[in-house]
C-alpha cells in the first residue's frame, strides 16, 4: 500500500524501499483508495517532527490559544502547496528538481539547488537535536553526549538494507501515535476552555503585533510547510499513474489529492492538541511563561506518572526524529539526483546531512546549554520558512505553465491563491529579517 517508486526516474535506494504499485484500472473503489495511499503518509511525518512539536509547545505555553489559528492556516497553505508539488509529478512524470534543472539556468539551478539542500541541513538539525533530547531523557546523558550519539544513525540507514520500508514506518508511526494517544487522554485531564480555543482558531493580526509571537508564528510555519518534502511529494507520486494517457493521470491525482489531504489533516489535528495542551497546562494569563520541550514530558506525568512520562516522551522524541530522518534522507536523494543528476547510495546521504546538521547543533547546544533544545529547534524552522519561497516560486510557476501541464495546469482560483500564498510567505520572511537587522 504505501510502496514507493524504484524506476530509474525515482532517485532512491532500490534495496531499501518496496518496489512499484500497481493500479489495475478494472480495481474496485475501495481497492484503489487504498493503492493511492502512501505518498501523502510518508509527507506528513515531516509535519510531526521535533520541530513541530517544539513551536506549539512554547507557543501554547507562552500566548495561550492566540497563535492556533497559525497552526491552523499554515496546514491549510501546505494541503494547497502538496497537492500542487503531487500533480506536478503525476502530470509531467518528473519531480520538481527534475523541471528545475530542465527549465532554469545552470547557475539558477544550482542556486535552487543550494537553498534546497539548506532546508534539508535544517531539517535534520531538529531531528539531531530532538533525538539528543530523547537520548538524555532516556539514558540520562548529557545534551552534547546525545547530539553525538546521532551520529550513530547512519548504522540505521545500514541496516534497513533489504528491509520493507513500509514495515519500519509502521513502527514508527505506531510510536509516534502512542503519544498521539497519550497526548488526547491528557486533553481529558487538564480540561481545556474550549472557547478560548475557539477564538484561538480565528485569525488575528493583533496577535501577531509583537516581535516574539511574529518570529514564534514565522517558525510555526516553516515547521509545518518545510520546502523539501515539496521536492519529495513530486517524486514519490510518478508510480501511481495506470496508464499513460490523460484520464488515468486524473484519476491519480483525484486519488492522490485523497490521500494528501487525508494524511495532512490527521497532521493538523495532532499538532492542533500539542498547542491546546500545552495553553491549557503551561499558560498562566497572569505571568505568562515559555515552557520548552525539555520540560514538555510533564505534560503526561497525570497519566504516566513523572518517571515514566519522561520515558514514554523520549521514546516518542526518537521515534518521531527517526523517522523524518529518513524522510529526509530520501528528500535529499531526490533533490541531488534532480538537481545534479547524481545518485550515490542512502547511507551516504545520510552520512553527508548528519555530519552538516552536527556542527551548528552541537554549537549552539554548547553554547547556549543544556536547556537550549527549544531555542535551537525553534530557530532551525524559521531557517525553513527563509527558505520556503524559494521553493514555491518554481513550483507554482510551473503548475500553472499549459505547455507543460496540458489540462491539468493550474485554474484561474488555484493560481491567484497560490500566488497569495507566496506573497504573504516571502513578506512575512522579509519582515523578520527586516526586524533581524533592526530595520523595522
Amino acid at each position: 500500500m504505501f510502496g514507493l517508486p524504484t524506476t530509474a526516474t525515482a532517485p532512491f535506494c532500490p534495496s531499501e524501499v518496496v518496489g512499484t504499485v500497481a493500479v489495475p484500472s478494472g480495481a474496485p473503489l475501495w481497492r484503489k483508495v487504498m493503492r493511492f495511499a502512501g505518498p501523502g503518509l510518508l509527507i506528513s511525518i515531516g509535519y510531526m517532527d521535533p520541530g513541530n512539536w517544539a513551536t506549539d509547545i512554547q507557543a501554547g505555553s507562552q500566548f495561550g490559544y492566540s497563535l492556533l489559528f497559525v497552526v491552523i492556516l499554515s496546514s491549510i497553505a501546505a494541503i494547497v502547496l502538496q497537492c500542487l508539488s503531487m500533480r506536478l509529478g503525476i502530470a509531467t512524470q518528473k519531480d520538481l528538481a527534475v523541471h528545475c534543472r530542465e527549465q532554469y539556468s545552470p547557475r539558477t539551478g544550482k542556486t535552487l539547488w543550494f537553498f534546497a539542500e539548506i532546508s534539508i541541513i535544517a531539517c535534520d538539525v531538529a531531528e539531531v537535536l530532538g533525538s539528543a533530547l530523547a537520548f538524555k531523557l532516556l539514558f540520562g546523558v548529557s545534551l552534547v553526549t546525545g547530539v553525538l550519539l546521532t551520529a550513530f544513525d547512519t548504522i540505521i540507514v545500514l541496516g534497513l538494507k533489504g528491509k520493507g520500508f513500509r514495515q519500519v514506518e509502521a513502527i514508527i508511526l505506531g510510536l509516534i501515535l502512542t503519544i498521539t494517544v497519550c497526548l488526547f487522554a491528557e486533553l481529558l485531564f487538564v480540561k481545556p476552555d474550549w472557547a478560548a480555543v475557539a477564538a484561538g482558531a480565528i485569525p488575528s493580526l493583533k496577535a501577531l503585533a509583537g516581535q516574539e509571537p511574529f518570529y514564534l508564528a514565522i517558525g510555526i510555519l516553516g515547521a509545518t510547510i518545510m520546502p523539501h518534502n515539496l521536492y519529495l511529494h513530486s517524486s514519490i507520486v510518478q508510480t501511481r499513474v495506470v496508464e499513460n494517457n490523460d484520464r488515468s493521470r486524473q484519476q491519480a491525482i483525484r486519488f492522490s489529492r485523497l490521500d494528501t489531504i487525508f494524511a495532512l489533516t490527521v497532521a493538523l489535528i495532532i499538532n492542533v492538541a500539542i498547542l491546546v495542551l500545552a495553553g491549557a497546562a503551561f499558560h498562566n494569563v497572569a505571568a505568562p511563561v515559555a515552557v520548552e520541550i525539555d520540560e514538555a514530558f510533564h505534560l503526561l506525568d497525570p497519566i504516566a506518572g513523572t518517571a515514566a512520562a519522561g520515558i514514554l516522551f523520549g521514546v516518542a522524541l526518537l521515534a518521531s526524529g527517526q523517522s523524518s530522518t529518513f524522510t529526509g534522507t530520501i528528500a535529499g536523494q531526490v533533490i541531488m539526483d534532480g538537481f545534479l543528476k547524481i545518485k550515490i547510495p542512502c547511507w551516504q546521504r545520510r552520512l553527508i546531512t548528519r555530519s552538516l546538521a552536527l556542527v551548528p547543533a552541537l554549537i549552539g547546544v554548547i553554547i547556549f546549554g543544556e536547556h537550549s533544545v527549544g531555542r535551537l529547534l525553534i530557530m532551525s524552522q524559521v531557517v525553513l520558512s527563509l527558505q520556503l519561497p524559494f521553493a514555491m516560486y518554481p513550483l507554482i510557476k510551473l503548475t500553472g505553465r499549459r505547455d507543460l501541464m496540458g489540462i491539468f495546469a493550474n485554474t484561474t482560483t488555484t493560481s491567484v491563491l497560490s500566488w497569495g500564498l507566496f506573497v504573504v510567505i516571502s513578506a512575512a520572511n522579509l519582515w523578520l529579517v527586516l526586524q533581524a537587522f533592526g530595520l523595522q
